[in-house]
Protein backbone atom coordinates (compact mmCIF):
# COMPACT_ATOMS: atom_id res chain seq x y z
CA UNK A 1 0.00 0.00 0.00
CA UNK A 2 1.56 3.27 -1.08
CA UNK A 3 2.10 5.86 1.55
CA UNK A 4 -0.22 8.36 0.21
CA UNK A 5 -2.86 5.42 0.47
CA UNK A 6 -1.90 4.69 4.01
CA UNK A 7 -2.28 8.44 4.60
CA UNK A 8 -5.85 8.77 3.66
CA UNK A 9 -7.22 5.88 5.07
CA UNK A 10 -5.93 6.76 8.46
CA UNK A 11 -7.24 9.97 8.11
CA UNK A 12 -10.28 8.87 7.01
CA UNK A 13 -10.87 6.55 9.73
CA UNK A 14 -9.98 8.79 12.45
CA UNK A 15 -11.89 11.64 11.02
CA UNK A 16 -15.16 9.07 11.20
CA UNK A 17 -14.39 7.72 14.99
CA UNK A 18 -13.99 11.52 16.34
CA UNK A 19 -16.81 13.07 14.67
CA UNK A 20 -19.59 10.75 15.21
CA UNK A 21 -20.24 11.48 18.12
CA UNK A 22 -18.98 15.14 18.35
CA UNK A 23 -21.03 18.25 17.78
CA UNK A 24 -20.33 18.32 14.02
CA UNK A 25 -22.81 15.71 13.35
CA UNK A 26 -25.23 17.51 15.74
CA UNK A 27 -24.89 20.78 14.65
CA UNK A 28 -25.39 19.74 11.20
CA UNK A 29 -28.74 17.52 11.67
CA UNK A 30 -30.04 20.26 13.72
CA UNK A 31 -29.00 22.83 10.52
CA UNK A 32 -31.29 20.18 8.33
CA UNK A 33 -34.01 20.09 10.63
CA UNK A 34 -34.05 24.06 9.43
CA UNK A 35 -32.68 24.13 6.32
CA UNK A 36 -33.07 22.23 3.22
CA UNK A 37 -30.85 19.29 3.45
CA UNK A 38 -29.36 20.18 0.10
CA UNK A 39 -27.97 23.87 0.92
CA UNK A 40 -26.87 22.35 4.26
CA UNK A 41 -25.02 20.15 2.71
CA UNK A 42 -23.10 22.51 0.53
CA UNK A 43 -22.79 25.04 3.23
CA UNK A 44 -20.72 22.44 5.92
CA UNK A 45 -18.99 20.76 2.78
CA UNK A 46 -17.60 24.28 2.08
CA UNK A 47 -16.23 24.45 5.23
CA UNK A 48 -14.93 21.19 6.19
CA UNK A 49 -13.07 21.62 2.57
CA UNK A 50 -11.99 25.06 3.99
CA UNK A 51 -10.85 23.61 7.25
CA UNK A 52 -8.93 20.62 5.75
CA UNK A 53 -7.07 22.94 3.84
CA UNK A 54 -6.46 24.91 6.54
CA UNK A 55 -5.15 22.21 8.53
CA UNK A 56 -2.79 20.62 6.19
CA UNK A 57 -1.64 24.43 5.37
CA UNK A 58 -0.51 24.84 8.81
CA UNK A 59 0.17 21.57 10.22
CA UNK A 60 0.80 21.45 13.71
CA UNK A 61 0.92 25.03 13.84
CA UNK A 62 -2.43 24.90 14.64
CA UNK A 63 -1.96 23.40 17.83
CA UNK A 64 -0.04 26.89 19.31
CA UNK A 65 -3.59 28.79 18.45
CA UNK A 66 -4.73 30.14 22.08
CA UNK A 67 -7.46 27.91 23.39
CA UNK A 68 -9.31 30.60 25.22
CA UNK A 69 -9.32 32.71 21.73
CA UNK A 70 -10.86 29.48 19.91
CA UNK A 71 -13.70 28.89 22.85
CA UNK A 72 -14.58 32.46 22.52
CA UNK A 73 -15.38 32.69 18.75
CA UNK A 74 -17.28 29.44 19.22
CA UNK A 75 -19.27 30.13 21.75
CA UNK A 76 -20.33 33.75 20.46
CA UNK A 77 -21.15 32.12 16.97
CA UNK A 78 -23.18 29.29 18.76
CA UNK A 79 -24.87 32.23 20.68
CA UNK A 80 -25.98 33.85 17.98
CA UNK A 81 -27.15 30.84 16.09
CA UNK A 82 -29.10 30.19 19.39
CA UNK A 83 -30.15 33.30 19.62
CA UNK A 84 -32.21 33.66 16.22
CA UNK A 85 -33.19 29.96 16.70
CA UNK A 86 -35.15 30.60 19.61
CA UNK A 87 -36.38 33.84 18.69
CA UNK A 88 -38.33 32.41 15.46
CA UNK A 89 -39.01 29.58 17.36
CA UNK A 90 -40.78 31.03 20.40
CA UNK A 91 -42.92 33.76 18.04
CA UNK A 92 -46.11 34.48 18.96
CA UNK A 93 -48.72 32.42 16.78
CA UNK A 94 -48.15 28.75 16.16
CA UNK A 95 -47.84 26.40 12.89
CA UNK A 96 -51.67 26.79 11.71
CA UNK A 97 -52.08 23.29 9.74
CA UNK A 98 -50.92 19.91 9.36
CA UNK A 99 -49.59 20.70 6.05
CA UNK A 100 -47.14 23.60 7.83
CA UNK A 101 -46.12 21.11 10.32
CA UNK A 102 -44.71 18.58 7.85
CA UNK A 103 -43.48 21.25 5.51
CA UNK A 104 -40.21 20.89 7.01
CA UNK A 105 -37.27 23.37 5.85
CA UNK A 106 -38.50 27.04 6.33
CA UNK A 107 -38.50 29.21 3.19
CA UNK A 108 -34.99 30.51 2.63
CA UNK A 109 -33.23 30.74 -0.12
CA UNK A 110 -30.40 28.31 -0.60
CA UNK A 111 -27.67 30.96 -0.47
CA UNK A 112 -28.47 31.87 2.30
CA UNK A 113 -28.90 28.34 4.14
CA UNK A 114 -25.86 27.42 2.93
CA UNK A 115 -24.22 30.19 4.09
CA UNK A 116 -25.59 30.08 7.43
CA UNK A 117 -24.53 26.28 7.15
CA UNK A 118 -20.85 27.38 5.97
CA UNK A 119 -20.64 29.83 9.03
CA UNK A 120 -22.06 27.63 12.02
CA UNK A 121 -20.11 24.09 10.99
CA UNK A 122 -16.90 26.44 10.04
CA UNK A 123 -16.44 27.93 13.90
CA UNK A 124 -17.81 24.48 15.11
CA UNK A 125 -14.69 22.83 13.32
CA UNK A 126 -11.74 25.53 14.07
CA UNK A 127 -9.32 23.98 17.02
CA UNK A 128 -11.70 20.77 16.63
CA UNK A 129 -10.05 17.72 17.46
CA UNK A 130 -10.54 16.50 13.66
CA UNK A 131 -8.82 19.98 12.65
CA UNK A 132 -6.10 19.09 15.30
CA UNK A 133 -5.62 15.44 13.95
CA UNK A 134 -5.60 16.65 10.47
CA UNK A 135 -2.71 18.69 11.06
CA UNK A 136 -0.77 16.21 13.09
CA UNK A 137 -1.39 13.52 10.31
CA UNK A 138 -0.02 15.92 7.36
CA UNK A 139 2.74 16.13 9.66
CA UNK A 140 3.81 12.79 10.47
CA UNK A 141 2.79 11.65 6.87
CA UNK A 142 4.14 14.34 4.48
CA UNK A 143 1.33 13.73 2.35
CA UNK A 144 -1.13 16.72 2.74
CA UNK A 145 -3.12 16.41 -0.55
CA UNK A 146 -3.58 12.80 0.71
CA UNK A 147 -4.46 13.78 4.38
CA UNK A 148 -6.27 16.56 3.64
CA UNK A 149 -8.90 14.57 1.07
CA UNK A 150 -9.21 11.72 4.09
CA UNK A 151 -9.86 14.38 6.57
CA UNK A 152 -12.76 16.02 4.02
CA UNK A 153 -14.33 12.52 2.77
CA UNK A 154 -15.03 11.47 6.50
CA UNK A 155 -16.23 15.26 7.72
CA UNK A 156 -18.58 14.93 4.50
CA UNK A 157 -19.93 11.21 5.28
CA UNK A 158 -20.59 12.11 8.81
CA UNK A 159 -22.68 15.24 7.38
CA UNK A 160 -24.70 13.21 4.75
CA UNK A 161 -25.46 10.56 7.73
CA UNK A 162 -26.59 13.59 9.70
CA UNK A 163 -28.43 15.57 7.20
CA UNK A 164 -30.12 12.33 5.91
CA UNK A 165 -31.37 11.62 9.78
CA UNK A 166 -31.95 15.42 10.27
CA UNK A 167 -34.58 15.52 7.33
CA UNK A 168 -36.00 12.15 8.89
CA UNK A 169 -36.56 14.10 12.01
CA UNK A 170 -38.01 17.13 10.60
CA UNK A 171 -41.29 15.44 8.72
CA UNK A 172 -42.47 13.96 11.82
CA UNK A 173 -42.19 17.23 14.31
CA UNK A 174 -43.56 21.03 14.03
CA UNK A 175 -41.06 23.62 12.50
CA UNK A 176 -41.68 25.68 15.83
CA UNK A 177 -40.54 23.01 17.86
CA UNK A 178 -37.41 22.06 15.80
CA UNK A 179 -36.52 25.53 16.14
CA UNK A 180 -36.94 25.84 20.03
CA UNK A 181 -34.65 22.53 20.40
CA UNK A 182 -32.30 23.59 18.03
CA UNK A 183 -32.20 26.52 19.41
CA UNK A 184 -31.48 25.09 23.06
CA UNK A 185 -28.96 23.08 22.02
CA UNK A 186 -26.89 25.33 20.16
CA UNK A 187 -27.53 27.74 23.30
CA UNK A 188 -25.49 24.44 25.36
CA UNK A 189 -22.64 24.23 22.50
CA UNK A 190 -22.25 28.36 23.15
CA UNK A 191 -21.89 27.87 26.58
CA UNK A 192 -19.98 25.04 26.53
CA UNK A 193 -17.38 26.39 24.83
CA UNK A 194 -17.56 30.15 26.91
CA UNK A 195 -17.22 28.09 29.92
CA UNK A 196 -14.00 26.21 28.54
CA UNK A 197 -12.55 29.82 27.86
CA UNK A 198 -13.32 30.95 31.37
CA UNK A 199 -11.70 27.78 33.10
CA UNK A 200 -9.13 27.02 30.56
Amino acid sequence: MSSAMLAFLATFALVMAVELPDKTMVATLVLTTRYRARAVLAGVSAAFAVQAVIAVAFGSVLTLLPDRLVSVVVGVMFGIGAAMLLREGFQQGEDSSHDAARSGAQPVSFLRAAMTSFAVLFAAEWGDASQLATAGLAARYGQPFAVGLGAFTGLVCVAALAVFLGSKIRSRLRPRLIQRVAGFLFAGFSLFALGAALLG
